[in-house]
């Protein structure tokens, strides 16, 4: 009965498309004039870099593509990421490009900063040229926050002036696509993770020669308190704390270490404020606990104090970096925090303009409750290293802010809101942490570029992984028992060798453009394998490479590893066809093959979907499934 019915529904459109001439009929390229560049779907730039260029009055090469097979305009900052839209799996999934255009700087009076950053007189507006009739400088200093960038004109000699001027050559439309199609930003980057980890280590060497000083006071025999023993102490030597509670709000600003006996050397702060400031470079603080941290996790923003400073982000410097803190590194790069205990309801750790600072072997106990409370380590524009960390409790457990570069590696955040934040953060690394309880897992905000999220442990959260950007890695992860496993908001990124298992959702797909690297993940005996919230027609595979569904319909007739038969987890049918025998022999009709192309060919008809062209026979970590005692047959 069900194939009847589908079966006529296919039917019945194939006799509208008969008697009524509806085919897809693109317009002429000539037809196709450009759109207000709000008005499209953009990609190509992070937010926050296209927001800080456009602050500082910098112009940003644009273009905009009509595509056949899509009702969208979509926009892209950066001609680079032009060239790659006319390309590769933009086309393949959106049809071919049907007229492309660009910003044109001539008649702007463009100019090149000392960084070579784009400037055009205001007095005359940019307007639009065809891609193919442009004109294009390469091989200035020119460039926008992504990096060097071509320059297009719609006037040859206005590009020839430019040219002489900054020492550029001029191309033509099919040239530049030639010179620059083996370059472009078409694929996804590889996993960055060696290279950082090696920053890392050197970080943690560095920092750890700060517990070589010799002690020059001891707290109790040579100073009475803690405080007189800073004021004592030579620079580069150590302030020895005995056993014993030590009563303490205070500020350091010399290069000494404080270094206790352990969790039985503890420093009250009696409640009131951040217990330890270190106020300059290479300060240590080792081997104690800190309790009576005040309780202001969050600061009120005064309108009034930031009035005089229009950068967008006073406000997060004001409400989160001047909250109390246990530990505070404040313009103290280098420093080092060691097997440290923090009991806090408002904040653990707190590393401001402070790069190359190390927080390693502590543990934060913070407020209990997933909203509230302060943050355990907060990194505000510091790349540094979190290792061997726990935080329990609290809002997040490490949140950054312009932390580009951090690493956090090896550590355990449980019961929290987040369990790590990036804000505006790029190049970090996250590697092998557990994550439990949290209302997100690991959550990256803001567009960032080039994160690698690597070997995590994601159990028992509402998402274990929500990202956006480009150019980042979701790898070799573990997501089970959560809500939603990964969900995928980025561009450009690779997504693969990932377990996702057991979870409500398996993948979450929330990314317009079709530019990412799905493969390698198994997703297994989650209630649904995918869910898409926007977007059309995804593809996920890589070089006749997909995913592991478990079962689905189709075999392995070749032996290749690769089952002959695409698989639609989004599909209602499809992912009935793993458990119900049906659906199975429903799936391989051919008026539903009938249905599914012509939904394909017609862009207003095309559902939302996720395809796998290449779906895996047999799962790419077994090993892990059979730990986690997950089922690979559905």
């Amino acid at each position: 009965m069900r194939a009847v019915v589908v079966a006529g529904a296919v039917v019945g459109l194939t006799l509208l498309v008969a008697t009524t001439g509806f085919v897809a009929n693109p317009a002429a390229e000539a037809d196709l004039s450009p759109v207000p560049f709000d008005r499209t779907l953009q990609t190509g730039m992070t937010g926050v870099d296209v927001q800080q260029a456009e602050a500082a009055g910098h112009a940003i090469p644009r273009g905009q593509v009509f595509y056949s097979q899509y009702e969208y305009v979509v926009g892209f900052y950066g001609i680079d990421a032009l060239l790659a839209g006319t390309t590769g799996r933009y086309t393949e999934q959106f049809g071919r490009p049907l007229a492309a255009h660009v910003t044109d700087f001539a008649g702007t009076d463009p100019t090149l900063t000392a960084a070579g950053y784009l400037n055009r007189s205001r007095d005359a507006p940019m307007g639009w040229t065809r891609a193919t009739d442009a004109w294009y400088v390469v091989g200035t200093a020119a460039r926008t926050p992504a990096g060097p960038t071509p320059v297009p004109f719609g006037d040859r000699d206005a590009a020839t002036a430019f040219a002489r001027e900054y020492d550029g050559e001029v191309l033509d439309w099919e040239t530049l696509s030639d010179r620059r199609g083996s370059r472009s930003a078409t694929g996804p980057p590889a996993s960055p993770t060696d290279e950082r980890l090696r920053w890392a280590d050197r970080q943690v060497r560095g920092a750890s020669a700060i517990r070589e000083r010799p002690v020059s006071v001891t707290v109790g025999e040579d100073a009475p308190t803690v405080a007189a023993a800073v004021e004592r102490a030579p620079p580069n030597t150590t302030v020895r704390i005995p056993p014993g509670q030590y009563d303490v709000n205070l500020t350091v600003t010399k290069p000494i270490t404080l270094e206790g006996a352990g969790t039985a050397t503890v420093l009250d702060g009696g409640g009131n404020g951040t217990v330890l400031t270190a106020a300059t470079a290479r300060v240590g603080v080792t081997d104690l606990r800190v309790t009576g941290v005040g309780d202001r996790e969050l600061v009120s923003v005064d309108e009034n104090e930031v009035a005089d400073d229009p950068a967008w982000d006073s406000r997060i410097r004001l409400v989160y970096g001047r909250g109390d803190a246990g530990i505070r590194l404040s313009t103290a790069p280098g420093s080092l925090v060691e097997n440290v205990t923090v009991q806090t309801d408002a904040n653990g750790v707190v590393v401001f303009d402070s790069p190359g600072a190390v927080v390693r072997r502590v543990r934060i106990d913070g407020r209990d409750g997933s909203t509230t409370g302060g943050m355990g380590v907060l990194a505000m524009y510091s790349r540094m290293v979190i290792a061997d960390t726990t935080v329990d409790g609290g809002a997040d457990g490490v949140y950054t802010h312009h932390a580009d570069g951090l690493v956090v590696r090896d550590s355990a955040f449980r019961g929290m809101r987040y369990g790590v934040h990036e804000m505006y953060t790029s190049d970090t690394l996250l590697v092998n942490n557990t994550i439990t309880g949290a209302d997100i897992g690991i959550f990256v905000m803001t567009r960032p570029t080039g994160n690698a999220i690597v070997g995590n442990r994601l159990r028992d959260n509402g998402v274990g992984v929500e990202t956006a950007g480009t150019a980042s890695a979701t790898v070799d992860n573990v997501a089970v028992g959560n809500q939603v496993g990964i969900s995928i908001g980025t561009s450009r990124s690779v997504v693969a060798n990932n377990t996702v298992a057991a979870n409500g959702v398996g993948l979450r797909s929330t990314t317009l453009f079709p530019t990412n690297d799905v493969t390698g993940n198994d997703v297994v005996a989650n209630d649904r394998p995918v869910e898409v919230d926007l977007g059309r027609l995804t593809v996920w595979a890589v070089d006749g490479r997909g995913n592991y569904w478990g079962s689905v319909p189709g075999t392995d007739r070749d032996g290749d590893g690769v089952v002959d038969r695409a698989f639609r987890p989004t599909d209602a049918l499809d992912s009935r066809a793993r458990v119900r025998r049906g659906e199975y022999v429903l799936a391989h009709a051919t008026a539903v093959e009938l249905r599914r192309a012509f939904q394909q060919a017609v862009p207003g008809l095309r559902p939302a979907a996720v395809v796998d062209p290449a779906p895996l026979a047999a799962p790419t970590r077994p090993e892990r499934l059979d730990r986690l005692n997950v089922s690979t047959r559905e």
